[in-house]
């Protein structure tokens, strides 16, 4: 599954963090997340983990496949 990297910023920036701030509320690397930002896959629960930190719908993060 991969994250949609506007979605994920949009997000992000509605409610002021940036991805050193949301790696920590995550508890995962910055680098890891910043992995998982630009389009390396990652697990649902990872996906669920970030959607819940920043109160949205997991749904609402995912990229639509083609």
């Amino acid at each position: 599954m991969r994250i949609d990297k506007i979605k994920i910023m949009v997000a992000m920036a509605k409610r002021d963090l940036n991805q050193t701030q949301l790696a920590e509320k995550i508890e995962m690397s910055r680098g890891n997340l910043s992995t998982i930002v630009n389009g390396k896959r990652c697990k649902a629960e990872t996906v669920i983990k970030i959607a819940t930190a920043l109160g949205v719908e997991y749904t609402d993060l995912i990229e639509k496949e083609a």
